[in-house]
């Protein structure tokens, strides 16, 4: 079997600044997507349970290249690359678009899985999307993969109120969850032969010819200043009769 996993470059976002109008990213502390990493995680079990293949796919800049890198050194046997300096990294519709045309080119591609959502969009929507793209099932939000076989899956899909079974025929998408594993770190042998492992490379524009994102970032803005809180002291009596005061004052009630 051989199971894709979708990987995006993010920043850490304590290093993202947003001044002028203008989102900074930080030139240097750009990451695997953390969510991410519990979706690299399930392939590499898949292919170790199946005796398969697992491939890592990811849009982005030329820079995205050392994210491969770091999944490449885990135990993934192949990396594309898709190259485009005009990626937009929250415009999650045409990015599904592009990475569900990579799915097709590369081909012989059963399960693709996604970390539940991206730390810097957080908008959950590439998997649906993916999906969507290819007319192939999804299952979001899988905490358990309790059967993998060469035509079907049988997943736990996290609901509000605990699991639901699901079944599905493949190829199917799949987004995970932090609950489904407990992602490895890569070997020193892995790290080294990552280092000379060949990069598949292609680009947006051989992908979708006519591809462009309908996205216009207007203005940008950082969140505003909280007022600092207060600590309310006494016994239970005093602080219960302190916050009614309070909350009167300000015509909450």
């Amino acid at each position: 079997m051989k199971v894709a996993v979708l990987v995006k470059q993010t920043p850490q976002l304590s290093e993202v600044t947003v001044a002028s109008n203008d989102v900074r990213w930080p030139e240097r502390a750009l990451i695997i997507n953390p969510f991410d990493e519990y979706a690299i995680e399930e392939a590499l079990r898949i292919k170790e349970k199946t005796n398969g293949v697992a491939v890592a796919i990811t849009f982005g800049k030329p820079s995205a290249e050392s994210v491969l890198r770091d999944v490449l050194a885990l135990g993934v046997d192949d990396a594309y690359l898709i190259e485009s300096n005009d990626y937009i990294a929250t415009d999650p519709q045409t990015n599904a678009l592009i990475l569900a045309e990579a799915i097709k080119k590369i081909g012989d591609i059963k399960l693709v899985l996604t970390g539940k959502q991206a730390n810097d969009d957080d908008s959950s929507m590439v998997a649906a999307a993916v999906a969507g793209h290819l007319d192939w099932p999804q299952i979001g939000f899988v905490k358990k993969f309790e059967i993998v076989e060469e035509a079907r899956i049988v997943a736990w899909r996290t609901a509000d109120n605990g699991y639901d079974v699901v079944e599905s025929p493949l190829p199917a998408v799949c987004s995970v969850v932090k609950e489904i594993n407990e992602p490895r770190l890569p070997s020193l042998k892995g790290k080294m032969k990552a280092k000379k492992a060949e990069i598949r490379r292609m680009t947006a524009a051989e992908l979708s010819a006519n591809w462009k994102s309908p996205i216009i970032l207007k203005s940008v803005e950082p969140p505003k200043s909280r007022v600092a809180g207060e600590i309310l002291t006494g016994d239970s009596d005093e602080i219960i009769d302190k916050l009614i005061q309070k909350l009167k004052a300000d015509q909450l009630i």
